[in-house]
Formats: structure tokens, C-alpha cells, sequence
């Protein structure tokens, strides 16, 4: 019993020891941080989910107070926590100019069938890795949902075509946009006038209609249309200057693919997204 006794006194005197050698090492090499990261940390929305480039919210907190980032780099609370943050670091915020991801492309199932069938794991970037994808369109979304996955908002679904919709919860973060390895997916600013759609294929308009009902001939209609001269014929797609642009219409009116484009019945959600369209089968550069 005596020597269980010792035994208990000496590890009880040896943690203690310790501990006080812990305490006082954590006082004597403390560093000490710098309290606005705490502050700018609480203003970002706490998603983590990376998209300004830096891991999670509290490394962009880090960032932004030591210099390495701009007051502006959280693309999902946008505007208002940049304003937020601007008042703790004593710095006036730029305006910022919300985002929005839009699909580039609208061959589906239907339209564009697939060349294969392919078995293998259900992501895109494998997909893409074996001959190509099983697409017809070498441009051609896979639809194996590698953007729905990628999307920390819950704001991407696949559609009964086997195309991402992306809803009105979209942040503009940018995650949907590097995760598609064919680069159909890109951020336009969300109050741009015209909703660019449809195409990414840059083959001649024969080649394309062999494999996709929907996809931009080049034809040039819609750019010799235009009133205000905003569209030209780049690598055989329609590019609209969106500087030039009114949204009148009358380039969607004369575009070839439109009947096509008429037999779908896009769900509601879709719809949202294509108030303000005007222009069809045009690629954002």
C-alpha cells in the first residue's frame, strides 16, 4: 500500500510539474494575434468552402489583415461583408459586382446522345480521362454532376437531360467552375442584361448538327441582326459584347436552333434564370 501510494505522489508531482512547465512556456512564446483577424473572421459567412482561394474563412481573415488579400475577396457575402470588413480594417471597399455561374452548354440526352456507355466512376473529370468522355460533343457537358458535388450551397441539380441547373442560390463562389473538366460552367455578373447559354463547340455548323440538335451553327445570323453591332463570329460561336448589348431580342428571333430550343419545357427554376435573355447560343469570353 506504501509503495502504491509514493507512486500516486510522484505522478501526481510530475504533472504537476509539467503543467506549470506548459504554462509557462505558453506564456513566455506566446504570439500574439492580431485581434481584427478574430473580428473579420465573424463577419465572413463561415461557409469554409474556399472559393476566395485560402482555407476556409479564417485564413482569409489572416490574409486580408496581412495585406495578402484584398478587403473584397469573399465572392459569397459579397458586397455587404466587404463593407463590414472595410470598416475594421479603416479602408473603403471598391464596388463589387455579384456573380452568378451559368451553364454553357444545352445539349442534353435528347439532343446530343452519347457515343458509349460508360460504366466507370460517376464524375466528370474520370469520365473525361477515358477516350475523351462518352459524349458525342468532345464540348459537351457529361453530366455525371461533378459541379452538383463541388457545390457547398446546394445550389446546382441535374435535370431529367442530364444537364446541371444551377437555382437562385448560386454565391458566384466559383467551386462549379473549376470542378467541370470541359469548362462548360462560368461566372458572369449577375446583373448582366443578357443570360448566356447554350454552346462551347467550335466546329463548323455541319459538324455540329451531326452531333447536337441545339448547338451554335456560327452561321452569323444573329450578328448581322444586331442593331447595336454586339455580336461577332469567334472560332465559329456567337461572342455578344455585353457593353453593346440592349437585350432587344431580335438576334434570338432570327437564330436558327430556336424551334429547338422551343420544344423544351424547362422547369420553373430554369425559367428564373432566363427573365432577362435575350440572346441564345452565345459563348462569354
Amino acid at each position: 500500500m506504501q509503495s502504491v501510494l509514493i507512486s500516486l505522489v510522484l505522478l501526481g508531482g510530475l504533472g504537476a510539474l509539467f503543467g506549470l512547465l506548459l504554462a509557462f512556456a505558453a506564456k513566455k512564446f506566446a504570439v500574439e494575434a492580431d485581434p481584427r483577424i478574430d473580428e473579420i473572421e465573424k463577419i465572413l459567412p463561415g461557409a469554409n468552402c474556399g472559393a476566395c482561394g485560402y482555407p476556409g474563412c479564417r485564413g482569409a481573415a489572416e490574409a486580408i489583415v496581412e495585406g495578402k488579400a484584398p478587403i473584397t475577396v469573399c465572392p459569397v457575402g459579397k458586397a455587404a461583408v466587404a463593407e463590414k470588413i472595410g470598416v475594421v480594417m479603416g479602408k473603403a471597399v471598391e464596388a463589387v459586382r455579384p456573380q452568378k455561374a451559368v451553364v454553357l452548354c444545352r445539349g442534353g440526352r435528347t439532343d446530343c446522345p452519347d457515343r458509349f456507355v460508360y460504366r466507370g466512376v460517376p464524375d466528370c473529370r474520370a469520365a473525361n480521362r477515358l477516350a475523351g468522355g462518352p459524349k458525342a460533343c468532345e464540348y459537351g457537358c457529361l453530366g455525371l454532376g461533378s459541379c452538383v458535388a463541388a457545390c457547398p450551397f446546394g445550389a446546382i441539380r441535374m435535370n431529367e437531360e442530364g444537364l446541371p441547373v444551377i437555382g437562385t442560390e448560386c454565391t458566384g463562389c466559383g467551386r462549379c467552375v473549376r470542378a467541370c473538366p470541359r469548362g462548360i460552367i462560368a461566372l458572369i455578373p449577375a446583373d448582366r442584361k443578357v443570360e448566356v447559354n447554350a454552346c462551347r463547340n467550335r466546329q463548323r455548323g455541319a459538324e455540329v448538327r451531326k452531333i447536337c440538335r441545339v448547338g451554335c451553327l456560327g452561321c452569323g445570323l444573329c450578328a448581322r441582326t444586331c442593331p447595336e453591332k454586339a455580336i461577332t463570329i469567334v472560332e465559329n460561336l456567337a461572342v455578344i459584347d455585353p457593353e453593346k448589348c440592349t437585350g432587344c431580342g431580335l438576334c434570338f428571333a432570327k437564330c436558327p436552333v430556336r424551334k429547338d430550343r422551343e420544344k423544351e419545357k424547362p422547369a420553373p427554376e430554369e425559367r428564373q434564370g432566363e427573365k432577362q435573355a435575350a440572346v441564345e447560343h452565345a459563348l462569354l469570353r
